[in-house]
């Protein structure tokens, strides 16, 4: 049987045959059991809260999941609509036991999720999540009279989570003009709120949260909204967060996107500049652009990779205390204000950027020359044979030898099907296009499988 969590939690079609009412009232007392196990609770009941963001099905997943965490004798605080990282800080904020995260992020409406953070808003690692699906169906002693939890609101969730953002600042944001996709999800509160009250002035659009339009053509997937009305309102910069607001990416006063990589190393720079960069070091995954990489390298900034997801990203931070992570889709942490990706934290961070240095984000990002990046997937492969099959890595190294230090390669087998992307970075689309279409015809020829 596949594992039920996924490397952000439990996601799928809310209501379908897998993301019930039923699973999440049977995760939340797994995660309750589990987490009653392994704490000290004597004397009081553990208390978790709870956070979602506004697609529709979150309601009744969100009530599934109190009622099965009180139903385990676990207090409840009920955050609301909130982004991810905003229930994270209020996790540790309200010294909860417990985070859970109702959300599916930059997915479809139709689609949901669960996600548990433990003490202190980290997402908890791989045992404790195996911990929790192990103990699905299994016999428990349910816990009567007071003995079980109650369920309470937190009604200043939002005002809470806006102010410590500004707190994270040295300088208001004063002067400055910004347009903010709000992508008609999780942010749609918080982020316009915690960057007015820093101090600028705020134009928010696809910011209508009711439920059914979360993520449908509007957000960090969809930037073109933004890059019109940041030019239409002749506004310093725009952001665009996805439906829970722990990606961020940018726009600058011309219409031009800022990518992830630019991001990072806008912020980056500054807290070397600053000296807070810890180790001289950012982490990135594979997929980071090689114009990231030389930007960084010119700046005597250390570049660490990982295999893509944030989730390789923090581990990385987290073993060698680094203050900076991220990846090319707008997932950036900043360790030293947060535990996970923080899409507004990133615009006050950068937009504080601006004010420090006195330049525009346009100037800020083009530290990075971003390469040109094809990418084609080639399907029905033997993926096991891809980093193997001795004349694929021939023609690799070919190609990369051809290519020299200004271009890269990278072959990455699907994880759940029979695919192999080919990635090809080169000084022109056409050479990038060229190289990526001849390596994808050798996958073929090598790898393909018996009809």
């Amino acid at each position: 049987m596949a594992r039920l969590f996924g490397t952000d939690g439990v996601r799928g079609r809310a209501n379908g045959e897998i993301l019930t009412s039923a699973l999440a009232l049977d995760l939340a007392v797994s995660a309750a059991l589990v987490l009653t196990e392994t704490g000290d609770f004597s004397g009081r009941k553990p208390v978790a809260v709870v956070g979602r963001d506004p697609r529709i099905s979150g309601e009744f997943l969100e009530a599934a999941v109190a009622a099965g965490l009180a139903s385990a004798g676990v207090d409840v605080i009920d955050l609301g609509v909130l982004p991810t990282p905003g229930v994270a800080h209020l996790t540790a904020a309200l010294d909860a036991d417990l985070g859970v995260v109702i959300s599916a992020s930059h997915n479809p409406m139709p689609d949901n999720g669960i996600k548990f953070l433990q003490r202190g808003g980290l997402k908890l690692d791989d045992a404790l999540e195996d911990r929790i699906e192990a103990r699905l169906g299994q016999p428990w002693e349910r816990p009567t009279g007071a003995d079980v939890g109650r369920i309470g609101f937190h009604r200043t969730a939002v005002e809470e989570y806006a102010a410590y953002l500004v707190r994270t600042l040295v300088k208001p944001l004063a002067g400055l003009t910004v347009v903010v996709d709000c992508a008609n999800g999780a942010a749609c509160s918080a982020g316009p709120l915690a960057l007015s009250d820093a101090g600028a002035k705020v134009i928010a659009i696809n910011n209508d949260p009711d439920g059914l339009s979360i993520n449908d053509g509007v957000g960090s997937t969809h930037p073109e909204s933004l890059q019109k009305a940041v030019v239409d309102h002749g506004a310093d910069a725009g952001f665009a967060w996805d439906g829970d607001a722990d990606r961020c990416l940018a726009v600058d006063a011309a219409g031009n996107l800022v990518d992830g990589d630019q991001l990072i190393a806008i912020l980056a720079l500054g807290l070397a500049e600053d000296g807070l960069l810890h180790g001289d070091t950012v982490v990135v995954t594979v997929m980071s652009n090689l114009g990231f990489v030389k930007a960084m390298d010119a700046a005597g900034i250390t570049v660490k990779q990982t295999a893509v997801g944030d989730r390789y990203v923090l581990e990385e931070m987290r073993a060698h205390g680094y203050a900076i992570g991220g990846e090319q889709s707008g997932h950036i942490i900043l360790s030293d204000h947060a535990t996970t990706g923080d899409g507004i934290l990133t615009a006050v961070q950068v937009l504080q950027r601006m004010i420090t240095s006195g330049r525009t984000l346009a100037e800020l990002a083009s530290v990075v020359t971003r390469l040109p990046q094809v990418l084609v997937n080639v399907p029905d492969v033997d993926r096991s044979r891809a980093r193997t099959d001795e004349g694929l890595l021939a023609a690799v190294a070919a190609e990369e030898a051809a290519l020299g230090g200004d271009g890269r390669i990278l072959l990455r087998p699907s994880g759940t099907e029979n695919l192999v992307r080919v990635m090809v970075e080169a000084p022109t689309h056409d050479q990038a296009q060229s190289v990526a279409d001849r390596l994808a015809e050798v996958v073929r020829q090598r790898l393909s499988l018996p009809v």
